[in-house]
């Protein structure tokens, strides 16, 4: 078959570290071709879909991570497994992707489901369970802000559309610098935020649960270094083993028949205490993480569920 990886440029793959890398590797292992695909690279011409694709073969090695063939024109009838794997923000570029992947021929399986990732804000689709999350205020009202921020005292802020922990702040009742804050990330009114209450239970970390279908494949501990309270890797927290428990399969449980409707194959869920935080959809990662912490590759899953989608949508058509 032909995995097709629409991502970020193979300069900036990271071998130890990325998801995007891992699910090629997997992909090799199962003999099927690979294919990077820019952002930019997908076209649309009179109803039919088309890539500007080049082949690739990778290997574990940090200086010469890929093998790079000459970069070739596939249309949709040549991809059978489309990754999408750009990393957010989720911004007008990978909207446009969205939309020209609506256009693929029916026998082409695309992870995750480009409906799916316009429906889903990572981090404000999870406020409509409102059981499993924390009480969250979604506003560019200052005073609205205030009242949250003098009710529960400690509060964390953050854009709706950031990732990797860029614009997090970590807010105290009294706080000087905390209507300064607000003006700086909702652009002085003109951009809704998120407000959660600081949950003590971020000391000790924010759980990175990664779903196939609906169903857990693992977990990982994202730890915050000292003196800093944003545990994603990217703002240097660190990885620590983690286990699946009874509250996270509630909201495992929960969202699981919603993500299958969307068509949100592969994603990764954070948790912190006994809530729900965000629900990653984009470019989930930490695969790499699990697979360090618990000695498997669970890549090659990710690889087989997609194999088994061509096979049953081939057995339709």
């Amino acid at each position: 078959m032909n995995f097709l990886f629409l991502m970020d440029p193979l300069e900036t793959v990271d071998v130890h570290k990325d998801t995007s890398f891992a699910f090629m590797l997997g992909a090799q292992r199962r003999k099927h071709r690979i294919f990077y695909v820019p952002s930019g690279g997908v076209s649309l011409c009179e109803g039919q879909v088309s890539f500007e694709a080049e082949p690739v073969m990778p290997r574990k090695d940090a200086t010469t991570p890929f093998d790079r063939g000459r970069p070739q024109r596939l249309d949709d009838r040549d991809a059978d497994v489309v990754f999408i794997r750009t990393d957010p923000p989720f911004d007008e570029r990978y909207l446009m992707n969205t939309w020209l992947l609506d256009h693929l021929c029916d026998g082409a399986v695309v992870i995750n489901s480009p409906h799916g990732l316009r429906t889903v804000n990572e981090k404000l689709w999870a406020t409509r369970f409102t059981d499993l999350v924390p009480p969250t205020l979604v506003t560019s009202r200052l005073d609205l802000f205030k009242s949250f921020l003098t009710e529960h005292e400690k509060v964390i802020a953050k854009p709706t559309d950031g990732h990797g922990g860029v614009g997090v702040f970590y807010v105290e009742c009294g706080d000087t610098n905390s209507q300064v804050i607000f003006e700086m990330l909702t652009h002085h009114g003109k951009k809704e935020i998120i407000i959660q209450p600081y949950l003590p239970e971020a000391q000790a970390g924010d759980k990175r649960i990664v779903l196939l279908d609906g169903e857990p494949l693992g977990a990982v501990m994202r730890v915050h270094p000292t003196g800093e309270h944003r545990n994603n890797f990217f703002a240097g927290g660190k990885p620590h083993p983690a286990e699946i428990v009874p509250h996270d399969q509630k909201i495992i449980d929960t969202l699981k028949p919603h993500l299958r409707s969307l068509g949100l194959h592969f994603v990764g869920i954070d948790v912190i205490g006994p809530y729900l935080i965000e629900v990653n959809v984009t470019s989930p990662t930490c695969v790499q993480e699990i697979n360090h912490l618990n000695h498997t590759r669970i890549e090659d899953r990710v690889i087989a569920y997609a194999e088994a989608l061509v096979e049953k949508r081939r057995a339709v058509t």
